[in-house]
């Protein structure tokens, strides 16, 4: 696991580059819903758990952990303004009502004690910085016995630091597994130039000039399936418990 103690880029989710993820969510959101299958098999959630959606963005996942958990309810957390925006409408428009959103830092945010029965997040701890202090704070939301389950990027190559590293910030936690999953993330449909501008564009500011997608779409075609644009990505998929 690669831990990128980033306040610069969990702010960046509150103003206009939030906004900017807001717009073309299905994109986002599509990338990683490869491992969406690993990681709710992981967090075991049940009829009736308590779920906690840790960086929820627009809700994809609160939304999945909400149908599993009924009659249970699920709670997404973000510091996005816009994205939570679109969770909700999301959720209105699925007619979905055992869901609420929260903004707020989940590092920080006083979460009642052993409130939740499941933590779960899908790539958002990686922009956690204090990373032990903050799943110390995740471990006292769950109830004894409470599930943690998450995804987060694996970096290319050997690097077998970082599952070590993952189950030093999980101290506070029993029953640490870390296990490499892949996924077959699609990054963007119309390959290869929308795809292109799409990688290229992760902040507002208007259309990209042809001069610096020649280079990028060419490199694209490999990877291009049908009418998209799809590579392969590796995550670490961390389970624990608390005490």
């Amino acid at each position: 696991m690669t831990f990128v103690a980033s306040q610069h880029r969990a702010e960046a989710r509150t103003g206009p580059v939030g906004a900017h993820w807001a717009e073309p969510r299905t994109r986002y959101d599509a990338m990683p819903a490869g491992v969406h299958d690993a990681l709710f098999e992981a967090a075991g959630i049940v009829p009736g758990d308590r779920v906690l959606d840790v960086g929820c963005g627009a809700g994809a996942t609160t939304r999945i952990a909400a149908r599993l958990a009924a009659p249970g309810h699920a709670v997404g957390v973000d510091v996005s303004a816009p994205l939570l925006e679109r969770a909700r409408a999301s959720t209105a428009a699925e007619g979905i009502d055992n869901v609420s959103y929260v903004c707020a830092d989940a590092r920080v945010h006083p979460f009642p004690a052993g409130g939740y029965d499941v933590v779960v997040s899908r790539g958002a701890v990686m922009l956690f910085a204090g990373h032990a202090a903050a799943f110390r704070r995740l471990a006292r939301a769950l109830r004894p016995g409470g599930r943690l389950a998450f995804v987060c990027p694996r970096p290319p190559g050997p690097r077998r630091e970082d599952p070590e590293r993952v189950r030093e910030v999980l101290a506070g936690f029993a029953e640490v597994t870390v296990e490499p999953v892949t996924m077959e993330a699609p990054w963007g449909r119309d390959v290869p130039d929308t795809t292109a501008e799409f990688l290229l564009s992760p902040l507002p500011g208007g259309a990209l000039p042809a001069s610096r997608l020649a280079g990028p779409e060419e490199v694209l075609l490999p990877f291009a399936a049908g009418s998209r644009a799809r590579m392969r990505a590796g995550a670490w998929l961390v389970t624990a418990v608390r005490p």
